[in-house]
């Protein structure tokens, strides 16, 4: 029998935001271009098991790249990079450099690029909410975010009345926020600031790259978003991380994978050689965080990001915590995790924790889908970790990432 949610994807309705407040950053004209792509996949025929030829020609389809200049993008540019996809028999196309998860999105619908990493509960929302048909393959990284806030600011419970940017209503920042936020006696609304409560904190939607400047110029209190801008604003003196994400969600996915279910479908080969190649930048940037900062710095001849090496190493390097232990941000010193690392595998009992997450998390625009969705269903139908699990014994098995062997683990949270 088929779960409620277990039906072709390519064939339900598209949601169109309505809401001039839903912080979705998507427009009706994005939606018809959803549309138009549905349209194609379901008018052109997957190809079967024995059509050979027609299978080799579609794995030369180039690698296109989609990302935003953060840290959650590293194992994509680092295969760029490091050619590791033309190792796998692949061609690739320069990496599109956007703004905001908005035009990622976007592109990423329209076919502009193929392989992208997205916030793990933006693609919930892709999946379920928009009802485009894409999947997980591989987790990006771990932890690499924070929330970082002005100078003056001392604790979380001191962000009452004051407004606090986050990357996208679908992030694994908004639900960790929101989580701080609770355990402090706070409540997270989005309205006009002049009508906010002592006891409320204003959440606005802001693309990362804008994030440093308006916490300088005092037109937020803070934001929670990915690395290297926290790393940036402490570097600057504009803001110091009041808590570090993984400390709150022990070795939380951030970023993933995403491939849409057509290019799974008819390209297999082609996905598992992606997978392959990104499992095997994980490993690398693991074990080389230095040469990996510099390789994605604006001192690199690839110029992937804005950012300095100094500013990158502080994030892919880190090893001291002491200062941040002493100030708070660190409060679970027993974890013993980066500041920001590196492990494929998409853990279900994730994915099932995110799910019962969001359904308690305040979100803007039609949010509906999220009530009805099972998370067992949700750990199984989202994610395809075919690829991955193949990618992860031909680098050396889940010891390599120091995974358990039976790549089980429980989620454990501390707000």
């Amino acid at each position: 029998m088929k779960h409620d949610n277990d039906s072709d994807l390519s064939r339900r309705p598209i949601h169109i935001c309505q809401s001039p407040d839903c912080g979705c950053g998507l427009t009706r004209r994005d939606f018809l271009r959803i549309s138009a792509l549905g349209a194609a996949s379901i008018a052109a025929p997957l190809l079967s098991a024995g059509d050979a030829l027609a299978q080799s020609a579609s794995n030369d389809q180039p690698v296109k790249i989609g990302y935003l200049p953060i840290t959650d993008a590293a194992p994509l540019l680092v295969a760029h990079a490091r050619k590791l996809f033309e190792a796998e028999g692949l061609r690739t196309e320069k990496p599109r450099l956007f703004r905001s998860w908005a035009q990622v999105i976007e592109a990423f619908v329209a076919g502009q690029v193929n392989v992208i990493h997205l916030l793990s509960p933006a693609t919930l929302w892709v999946r379920y909410g928009t009802r485009f048909p894409a999947k997980v393959v591989a987790w990006n990284h771990v932890n690499g975010s924070a929330l970082t806030v002005a100078p003056g600011i001392n604790s979380v419970s001191e962000l009452g009345g004051k407004t606090v940017a986050v990357p996208f209503w679908y992030s694994i920042h908004n639900v960790i926020l929101q989580q701080l936020l609770q355990a402090n006696g706070l409540v997270p609304v989005n309205r006009n600031r002049d009508g906010i409560k002592p006891n409320e904190v204003n959440l606005v939607v802001m693309p990362p790259a804008e994030m440093v400047s308006a916490l300088a110029g005092k037109s937020i209190a803070g934001f929670i978003v990915a690395e290297p801008f926290n790393a940036a604003a402490e570097t600057a003196g504009v803001g110091k991380v009041l808590r570090l994400s993984g400390d709150v969600w022990k070795n939380h996915a951030c970023c993933v994978t995403f491939l849409s279910e057509r290019d799974i479908a008819e390209r297999p080969e082609w996905a598992q050689r992606v997978t392959n190649a990104i499992v095997k930048a994980q490993l690398w940037t693991r074990g080389n965080q230095l040469d990996a900062a510099k390789l994605l710095s604006s001192a690199d001849d690839n110029r992937y990001t804005p950012h300095s090496p100094q500013v990158l190493a502080k994030v892919l390097a880190a090893t001291d915590t002491a200062s941040y232990e002493a100030s708070g941000a660190v409060r679970n010193k027993i974890w013993q995790q980066r500041r920001i690392d590196f492990q494929p595998y998409p853990f279900p009992s994730y994915t099932e924790e995110l799910v019962r997450a969001l359904q308690k998390t305040r979100l803007e625009g039609d949010n509906t889908f999220l009530q009805k969705l099972d998370p067992r269903f949700a750990a199984r139908d989202l994610v395809d970790d075919r690829f991955v699990k193949k990618a992860i014994a031909s680098v050396g098995g889940p010891q390599a990432f120091g995974l358990p062997a039976d790549l089980l683990r429980k989620e454990v949270l501390a707000a």
